[in-house]
């Protein structure tokens, strides 16, 4: 009994210390949310620079000359001056095309060239464009992996391939039900991860040849997207980029974003920040569901100048902005050592490119009119069907990459401007099935392709519904062709297998392969010795 007071203070000292305690919880909490925030301000945000191309297509010696920008000399120039700016914290990517559809300088050497130069440059990460695909998988495999190619081993010996990763979340090899290359790297800069997904265009398989594509599939970009970003995030990893090559377009200041990016970006996990877009040679800067996108033109004459902030404690992207570059030739001195690269390959390949095949009377342009019509189209279009004697050819315009200048034309030009190496392909169709042809013109409503022809005049009217927007088709001398009559046409090879979502040629009767078309080109100028194409009203918009 005589212990009770005891315990009873002892009951009391506890009471009064647990009351104490729990008083002094909030200013605890306080204090360490205090230390903690005193910490993140110590350490600074980490300032991420990224630039960017799109589409360079193997442009190592040309450049636009209506702006004067381009070149790689004068593209490696501008490049090198802005990571000179935070080389610590600079990353360069590229969103596909890379090479295919080059210059005769990258293309004779199997694009070799292209992939030393972007070594040469330090890029960190790229993805697969449709062009990638134009010469097989294997192919592709051969440049970003290394190997020796039959036409550059003598010379250049073994190629060693990309120095850096190529990433593809939506290309499937069939065999494995796998992602053919990494769906993404991971890049750290201050110890802050960033993450980089690849996306090809899903449509690749009706833009290059059956070939190019054999043994892959592609999947929805999205939903790749989506998949691999899950995944980032489980890692950590919340700063996320996207590399892909699909269009988009936007105003200078941001405004009338169009194109399958904007869609994309729509879906994509909020996680994603940044989208880096291609095919459609355009410039994009804008934002979308509060993602940055950006595509800078084509060929090397501009890059994609990407500023980010992110958070070193939570890792995230707290803000970000974008410049478009014009690479002018007049505002800088051009990068010594690419110009001697590139000399060093021209040299090598210039007693094929410096050939003269004839004369250009005037400047013949690829451009085409609001009908649908160009100077250097028609122009190939005779040529195919003088090589095959048919009754009409029609060639695509994407096969059309370049002008031909006034003056001496030589084989490099012509290369430059017809690059594929397609072989032409004649074929007998019915006049209903040039109809059919023609109508699929409109095929992708995302981007009318007006077929460039010869030896027929055709009248159009894009306002009616799909399926029904030839209006009338004629021979040259106004005579109406018949439906069930058969006629001899040219296309090339790519067309002919049903390319661009011209199927209807797939049907083509008694079809037989001819010379390429670049020999074809060739043969129609020197034949001529001088050229001049106008514009006769083969196409007619009657809604113009």
């Amino acid at each position: 009994m005589r212990k009770q007071p005891f315990t009873k203070l002892r009951s009391m000292i506890l009471a009064a210390s647990l009351a104490l305690f729990v008083l002094a919880i909030p200013w605890a909490v306080d204090a360490v949310k205090a230390f903690a925030d005193d910490q993140t301000l110590k350490q600074k945000n980490v300032n991420v620079q990224l630039l960017g191309i799109n589409d360079f297509h193997g442009q190592l010696d040309t450049y636009d000359k209506k702006r004067n920008a381009g070149g790689a000399e004068y593209l490696a120039a501008y490049l090198k001056k802005r990571k000179a700016a935070n080389p610590k914290n600079t990353l360069m990517v590229h969103a596909g095309d890379a090479v295919g559809a080059s210059s005769p300088v990258s293309a004779l050497l199997e694009d070799e060239p292209t992939i030393k130069f972007l070594n040469k440059m330090g890029f960190d990460v790229g993805t697969a464009g449709n062009h990638e695909f134009d010469e097989g998988v294997k192919e592709m495999l051969r440049l970003i992996n290394g190997g020796s190619h039959p036409k550059t081993v003598e010379k250049y010996g073994k190629f060693e391939g990309a120095d850096f990763p190529y990433v593809a979340a939506n290309v499937i090899d069939n065999k494995t039900n796998k992602p053919l290359l990494d769906p993404y790297a991971i890049k750290k800069v201050e110890g802050v991860p960033i993450g980089f997904i690849g996306i090809a265009l899903s449509d690749t398989p009706s833009v290059v040849m059956p070939s190019g594509t054999d043994g892959v599939r592609f999947t929805d970009e999205t939903k790749a997207i989506n998949k691999y970003a899950k995944k980032l995030k489980a890692n950590g990893i919340k700063s996320i980029v996207v590399l892909a090559h699909n269009p988009a377009a936007s105003k200078e200041d941001g405004s009338k974003a169009s194109g399958e990016l904007v869609d994309i970006a729509k879906g994509a996990d909020d996680e994603v920040d940044v989208l880096f877009g291609g095919h459609n040679h355009a410039l994009t800067n804008t934002t979308v569901d509060n993602k940055l996108l950006v595509e800078s033109y084509s060929y090397g004459t501009a890059f994609s100048d990407v500023d980010l902030v992110i958070n070193p404690v939570t890792k995230d992207i707290v803000k970000k902005k974008a410049e478009i570059v014009t690479a002018y030739r007049d505002k800088i001195k051009p990068d010594a050592k690419i110009k001697k690269m590139v000399d060093a390959y021209s040299s090598d390949v210039a007693p094929i490119l410096n050939q003269r095949i004839g004369t250009a009377s005037a400047p013949i342009s690829k451009q085409q009119n609001s009908n649908g019509e160009s100077e250097l189209g028609s122009m190939i279009a005779d040529a195919m069907r003088a090589q095959t004697h048919t009754d009409f050819a029609f060639m695509n315009p994407g096969g059309i990459r370049a002008d031909i200048d006034e003056g001496e034309i030589l084989w490099k030009e012509l290369f430059t401007a017809q690059p594929f190496g397609n072989d032409l392909v004649k074929m007998e169709l019915t006049g209903d099935q040039v109809k059919q042809l023609l109508n699929q013109q409109w095929a992708d409503p995302e981007r009318t392709k007006i077929l460039q022809i010869s030896g027929l005049k055709v009248k159009y009217d894009d306002s009616r519904p799909a399926g029904g927007r030839i209006v009338e088709i004629t021979l040259p001398d106004g005579t109406a062709i018949h439906s069930s009559k058969t006629y001899t046409v040219t296309v090339n090879s790519f067309m002919a297998s049903g390319g661009d979502g011209f199927t209807t040629l797939e049907d083509g009767k008694n079809q037989l392969v001819d010379i390429p078309d670049l020999d074809a080109l060739i043969h129609f100028i020197q034949s001529k010795r001088e050229v001049n194409p106008t514009i006769d009203g083969r196409m007619t918009k009657l809604n113009n």
